[in-house]
């Protein structure tokens, strides 16, 4: 529907004071000065900036050092830290502090003073991110679009959900032991058995337990090694596999496989569905693109699209996003139509949420993969993010890929819960044909024969689990990873 242009009319409402609860703040600070066992009630979710008044934030601040540093504090040892010039109205600093702690009577109610006073600085920072997103939008700078400004007004709005919550701290063992004892439930449930999303293929779901909750999946690789393809592989297999039941409250709980955000920051959405559409329907991407393809390949792929169109996988397809939006858009897509894996195709594409110019683009990565973990924790998902690999892989004799080959390697290395290396002997043997006629290319030939159609991904590191190498078979014209026919190649655990 259409926007109806309308005149904005002048308010004439009057002037509206912040919310706040000055008595709140003297009943919890006079109370926290009589017993400073009243202070530990409530510093695991009030901060000095939640107090209105300036001279409380202090005052709480002062207290919150002393009682930590295991001193006592009182109306006697804070003052010392205070400015002694300070008057409030016709009293000074000292006079004040002695009111506060003279009025105060128990310290039983500090906890709900100090919630009263969290919820009322919410609510002001609820206003104040308000009055921005009116301001902004009024005298918005030419290179700030609207959707940058929605974006912008969601990130603010669920940081301040993330930190405004103070039931956070300490939980009791029985509630931690019936979540584990959820999760096995569910996994008793699920296809394979698994505690994690199945992955579709067999001997690395074996070493992996599927894809867990919260875990940052890194998948990397140097060019032309599949890293791409083994998400999207890994993508489509959860999408085909969702199930899911509408709970008593309306919602849709997912029972198996999952819904999938895919982050294609390299390839156009078209692109990504025509290489599924090769992996599913077995006709090389290339014969597609071209139109090469008989009447019996179109009707593989027709089906293949019918099937395509039912799973519950969307694609953002947006180049150089920053983390902030990117994390942005993932909030809002499980908030409409559910989330249960992010994929995003590849961390080196994107950038901080702060443009750094020609800053040190190690920090900015950092900054990428610990905003990817910290989403993965909020939203309680798997992520998985492709990488690249530096070329210093290049210059070995033994190609296969190692932690430090990470670029930007330290962040990357640290923040992951598991690092999944992509490596294909046949993609380096191919460019390597010695003269034909000699003893080196029969060699050669008898090492591509076996190096055909096989590839390896190398688990690297693992929180969860032991680490190994997974062979897997290769379809390259099709881009598509699948289980080995033979029972004879398992996983080699290291």
């Amino acid at each position: 529907m259409a926007l109806a242009a309308r005149a904005i009319p002048e308010t004439t409402e009057p002037h509206r004071a912040a919310p706040q609860n000055v008595d709140a703040e003297q009943a919890l600070l006079g109370a926290i000065l009589i017993n400073n066992e009243a202070f530990y009630r409530v510093s695991d979710f009030l901060k000095p900036d939640h107090f209105f008044e300036p001279v409380h934030r202090r005052i709480y601040q002062v207290a919150g050092e002393l009682v930590r540093a295991n001193k006592v504090a009182s109306p006697v040892t804070i003052k010392t830290f205070l400015p002694a010039d300070l008057a409030i109205g016709d009293i000074n600093l000292a006079q004040y502090i002695a009111r506060l702690a003279a009025e105060a009577t128990t310290i039983i109610n500090a906890e709900d003073y100090g919630r009263t006073v969290y919820d009322l600085a919410i609510r002001r920072a609820l206003i104040g991110i308000g009055e921005d997103v009116v301001n902004v939008a009024y005298d918005a700078p030419v290179e700030k679009t609207p959707r940058d400004q929605i974006e912008e007004a969601e990130r603010q709005l669920y940081e301040l959900a993330e930190h405004g919550n103070y039931d956070s701290g300490f939980h009791a063992f029985e509630t931690a032991l019936v979540n584990a004892i959820d999760m096995a439930s569910a996994a008793y449930q699920r296809d394979g058995h698994l505690s994690g999303l199945a992955t579709g293929m067999r001997d690395l779901d074996r070493l992996m337990g599927g894809l867990q909750p919260s875990d940052l999946v890194i998948v990397a690789g140097r060019p032309g090694m599949g890293k791409t393809s083994l998400a999207t592989n890994i993508a489509f297999n959860i999408a085909r596999g969702w199930h899911g039941e509408t709970q008593s409250d309306g919602t849709i709980k997912t029972v198996n496989g999952g819904i999938i955000g895919f982050f294609s920051l390299e390839m156009s959405a078209e692109q990504l569905a025509t290489r599924i559409v090769a992996e599913q329907s077995g006709v090389p991407s290339a014969d597609i693109r071209r139109g090469r393809i008989t009447e019996d390949q179109f009707a593989h792929i027709v089906a293949a699209s019918r099937e395509m169109n039912r799973v519950p996988l969307y694609v953002d397809q947006t180049g150089g996003l920053t983390v902030g939006q990117l994390s942005a858009r993932a909030r809002r897509l499980k908030r409409q139509k559910g989330l249960d894996l992010l994929v995003v195709d590849y961390i080196q594409l994107m950038q901080g949420s702060l443009r750094r110019g020609s800053d040190n683009r190690v920090q900015e990565m950092t900054e990428i993969t610990n905003q990817l973990k910290a989403l993965a924790k909020e939203l309680n998902i798997p992520i998985i993010a492709a990488s690249q690999l530096s070329r210093q892989v290049e210059n070995r004799e033994d190609k296969r890929p190692q932690l430090s080959d990470l670029r930007e390697s330290g962040s990357i290395e640290q923040d992951a819960d598991v690092v999944l290396f992509v490596y294909r002997e046949e993609y380096y043997l191919r460019n390597k044909e010695p003269k034909p006629g000699t003893i080196e290319h029969e060699q050669w030939q008898q090492d591509m024969e076996n190096a055909h159609g096989l590839a390896e991904v190398i688990i690297s590191k693992q929180r969860h689990g032991p680490t190994g190498t997974v062979r897997l078979q290769f379809e390259d014209q099709v881009t598509r990873f699948s289980d080995l026919a033979q029972e004879d190649h398992l996983p080699a655990i290291g």
